[in-house]
């Protein structure tokens, strides 16, 4: 791949993450992305009426988004060729009633989302970012509507405890997630009329209404999320890096994306394409993936059925198509830190730069067997991109991804692979620029080749 072309993806994914704050802007940036080359939406509510080689995509919440490819020789029963990722991150929500003041100052309630590193957030300049219900008024009816807000300029922080009032702090900086992790807004002497809309302070409220253009009193609820105002930038002394946040897990999510639009741009694209390529980012991963619109929930079967359902009435052909698919899921590894070299089992230690980090573990925390990391690496080893493999040490407790939640719930073969990255879980992480490309070309050549590829391996018989 040419210098140009490395610096056009990263610079593309530098706008992604820069308009995606939470997971409701980043499947609001993806689906834009998707209809301006011609992807057309469907609704889950309502019938599907679909054509091989025609592109499409659903959203559920504005949170989740699927979007797919149906090959012109697709028939029902053949497979799904699908890259799985998530669009949310460790974060500080709102809670329901945010409004807190205590010596003067406004503080604003929030409740940890996931396993974050929650010192990071402190001394940080933050906003919110989010959506809101609005109740509109037109012609004496009432509607509701769903609209994304982001405040753009820094509004509140996590101030720390000055070291002369907490002399031991640099032997383990300890947060209280309850009483220490409360975002400063404002102080009641600049706000002498301060009080309460709706459990939240009225000048986030008005913040809030002013940006989307109407009026408090029609904010019905909402949900935000406290957001780093720093810009997501390449970095280093050599610009090899990404700084960033939310690159767990954006960055899949992203070069899943691209991949599959890139992959499905041109008419010859799906010509002698007899499966369906797809991806599907979800919400709620960090959590667990146990909601509507998780990969905990049917979102995935739901589309592998109705896709298979639109081209036949034979119920059994769901069940032939689940055998003959394929999911990778995409979810950042961790990278050998320099500074603790001992978190990482000598035999797996991978770097940045050294491409997609195929995840290993015996005990099913990674849905990978052999046969599933083999075709990964076979795709990697045609186009001459690096690969490395990961295994987590047998005295540290194993994370997991969407993986085997869908390989369980499903029944599709599936091998677990990520970007190498630092200081996962961070309000501010790192990975390295050239993994993007890795990422972005494995995940290309995967949606292009894999039919091909899988007519020569051998299945259950």
């Amino acid at each position: 791949m040419a210098d140009t072309e490395v610096s056009s993806v990263v610079s593309d994914f530098i706008g992604f993450l820069n308009a995606s704050p939470t997971a409701f802007h980043a499947v609001d940036e993806a689906k834009k992305r998707l209809q301006k080359v011609g992807y057309e939406q469907v609704i889950e509510r309502e019938d599907w009426k679909l054509e091989a080689g025609k592109r499409y995509f659903f959203t559920r919440n504005h949170s989740t988004i699927v979007a797919f490819a149906i090959g012109k020789k697709y028939v029902a029963g053949n497979g799904f060729h699908v890259v799985g990722a998530h669009t949310d991150s460790p974060c500080l929500k709102l809670k329901p009633v945010s409004k807190v003041k205590k010596a003067d100052y406004l503080e604003v309630g929030v409740q940890t989302y996931g396993g974050g590193l929650w010192h990071t957030w402190f001394d940080r300049d933050l906003t919110v970012a989010g959506r809101v219900m609005i109740r509109e008024e037109k012609g004496g009816s009432v509607s509701y509507s769903h609209r994304l807000v982001r405040i753009e300029e820094p509004i509140m922080r996590v101030p720390t405890l000055a070291i002369h009032l907490d002399r031991g702090v640099n032997d383990g900086f300890k947060v209280n997630t309850q009483n220490h992790l409360l975002p400063v807004l404002a102080t009641s002497v600049e706000l002498n009329k301060e009080f309460a809309e709706n459990g939240h302070h009225a000048i986030l409220t008005q913040m809030i209404a002013t940006k989307l253009g109407c009026q408090p009193d029609q904010i019905c609820d909402f949900e935000l999320q406290a957001c780093d105002t720093q810009p997501s930038i390449v970095a280093g002394a050599a610009k090899e890096f990404i700084f960033s946040g939310r690159l767990d897990n954006l960055c899949m999510s992203f070069c899943s994306l691209k991949a599959l639009i890139d992959a499905t741009s041109s008419e010859s694209d799906l010509e002698n394409e007899s499966g369906v390529r797809m991806v599907a980012l979800f919400d709620h991963e960090e959590v667990g993936s146990n909601s509507a619109q998780g990969a905990g929930s049917p979102a995935m079967l739901d589309a592998l059925s109705r896709i298979t359902n639109s081209f036949t009435s034979d119920s059994k052909m769901l069940t032939k198509a689940i055998q003959r698919s394929f999911l990778v899921s995409a979810d950042m590894a961790h990278a050998l830190h320099p500074n603790y070299m001992d978190k990482h089992e000598e035999n797996h230690q991978p770097k940045l730069h050294g491409g997609l980090v195929i995840k290993h573990n015996a005990n099913q925390r990674y849905a990978t067997n052999a046969v599933t990391s083999f075709i990964f690496r076979e795709i990697a080893m045609k186009h001459n991109l690096p690969i490395q493999d990961f295994v987590v040490r047998n005295d540290t407790p194993c994370g997991s991804t969407i993986g085997p939640i869908l390989a369980s719930g499903v029944g599709i073969r599936t091998v677990d692979v990520g970007a190498p990255q630092l200081s996962m879980h961070s309000i501010r992480e790192m990975c390295a620029v050239d993994d993007v490309k890795h990422s972005y070309e494995h995940f290309k050549a995967f949606f292009k080749e894999f039919s091909q590829l899988d007519t020569k391996i051998t299945g259950d018989t």
